[in-house]
């Protein structure tokens, strides 16, 4: 026999993007009844299975849902992210999703939320202990699980490891109880990068790691992603560097460098070309401590590792050292497949600006909630895909700026962003006085040079 239930919304999912949905539909849409299902006990999806000290890469204070603080805008007093926004620790996002279902969720009287629950297609979920179905009727299908986030805990390499090679995720290094000889951590990525800061912070000497990168990667300077008013100069005139240095580039590799040199972009050796850009985001000081690391490897992919050797795409080999390896090789998302965010009754959550999903999940509900029409709702909600290599960037900026442009023409939503949490630098910006000539100066070098900015992305494309 199978259970069924009647609802608006059935939601896939209660990670970090479902609860932000969710959170602005309940207050964008007091009429609206919503079905919440997840495969975990506990609503935040990934950060479920996530390494004991992962932490945010951008500041707590517009991060998690739009009504409520996550931070309350504390900054970090010590450590290498001092005088910056506070980074929520895993334990401390979990139990404020934890928090958000009970106390206001669930307590509305207008989400019913189904744990450890399977969902099956067609409206129908199962529940993993008991076996026992429910079949949803639904008006609308959310699915915040399009992007399927990975963690290292259940991730599968993508290369074979011998039985006898001490080899683990980087969610064991805790466990770790012989001293080894060494330590290398496989991945270049900010798993990759956290694994290796977690290593130096814990007195590990920087002589005994050996880090694997197949690719190296433009990075974010954490200090240009501050949503405080203190940090104008950093944060908008960062984007005012950003679209001057685009404007005025002859190629690609030019642009690249002039990010580079405004201070857009930062990059661990100087004397090597990035060919990766994930949006990691580190600050200065952890800039300067994983310099400090020298034995870094660059031979291509991992393709086996052997009791004795590392092999990698190029045939080239590296003894293991009698080192732990640390598998820091997942993704974070499996797949980068964009769908329309509205498709008849299937909402499909998505990145409607860079580097920021909870916003855009947020958005999104807004868009549901007070736009009609599937084509204006999708107009308004144009994907930016997220970045992998450097055409991807190109891609992803030129995106951006194309929705901002298009969000600043309606009213109702600008008034909105100006009042979210999760915006970030609307209010900031929109706070500024006429009589406040250093920023004005600066929002006035921003707005003259973003469309030749973006007639040149669009000449790139």
């Amino acid at each position: 026999m199978v259970d069924q239930v009647s609802t608006d919304y059935l939601v896939i999912g209660s990670g970090a993007v479902g609860m932000a949905f969710v959170d602005t539909l309940l207050d964008e849409k007091p009429d609206a009844d919503i079905v919440m299902v997840d495969r975990f006990a506990k609503p935040g999806g990934h950060w479920n299975s996530a390494y004991p000290f992962v932490t945010l890469h951008q500041p707590s204070a517009f991060y998690g849902v739009n009504s409520r603080e996550l931070s309350q805008g504390l900054r970090d007093e010590t450590g290498l992210n001092k005088g910056l926004g506070d980074l929520a620790t895993g334990a401390e996002i979990l139990a404020y999703f934890d928090s958000v279902m009970r106390q206001k969720f669930l307590t509305s009287g207008r989400v019913r939320f189904f744990p450890l629950s399977d969902y099956k297609g067609d409206r129908v979920f199962q529940h993993s202990l008991t076996g026992e179905k429910t079949e949803a009727t639904a008006t609308r299908i959310v699915d915040c699980t399009h992007l399927d986030t990975t963690v290292p805990s259940t991730h599968t390499p993508n290369f074979s490891v011998a039985e006898d090679v001490q080899f683990m995720p980087l969610n064991d290094l805790p466990l770790v109880k012989n001293a080894p000889s060494g330590f290398t951590v496989v991945g270049g990525g900010k798993t990759g990068i956290d694994a290796i800061l977690w290593l130096l912070e814990n007195d590990v000497p920087a002589k005994s790691i050996r880090w694997i990168k197949s690719r190296d990667a433009w990075l974010i300077n954490r200090k240009n992603t501050q949503p405080f008013p203190e940090f104008f100069n950093d944060t908008i005139g960062n984007q005012a560097n950003m679209f001057e240095a685009i404007a005025g580039a002859s190629s690609k590799a030019d642009m690249f460098d002039r990010l580079e040199a405004c201070g857009y972009f930062l990059r661990l050796d100087t004397t090597v070309q990035p060919t990766m850009f994930h949006g990691a985001t580190i600050s200065e000081l952890e800039l300067e401590e994983l310099r400090t690391v020298k034995d870094v490897v660059r031979k291509g992919r991992v393709t086996s590792i052997d009791s004795d050797v590392i092999t990698f795409t190029n045939g080239r080999t590296e003894p293991t050292l009698g080192h732990v390896i640390v598998d820091c090789s997942a993704s974070a998302i499996k797949e980068n497949v964009i769908k329309p965010v509205f498709n008849n009754n299937v909402i499909t959550p998505q990145t409607v600006r860079s580097y920021q999903p909870v916003f855009s999940a947020s958005m999104v509900a807004w868009v549901e909630a007070h736009i009609e029409g599937e084509a204006s709702k999708n107009s308004m909600t144009g994907v930016v895909p997220l970045p992998d290599d450097l055409d991807a960037f190109v891609r992803m900026t030129a995106a951006n700026m194309m929705n901002q442009a298009l969000w600043g023409q309606n009213k109702a939503l600008r008034n909105w962003m100006r009042n979210s949490r999760l915006d970030g630098f609307s209010k900031v910006v929109g706070d500024v006085s006429a009589d406040d000539t250093e920023k004005v100066e600066i929002l006035t070098r921003l707005r003259a040079a973003a469309m030749p900015a973006m007639g040149k992305l669009q000449s790139f494309l």
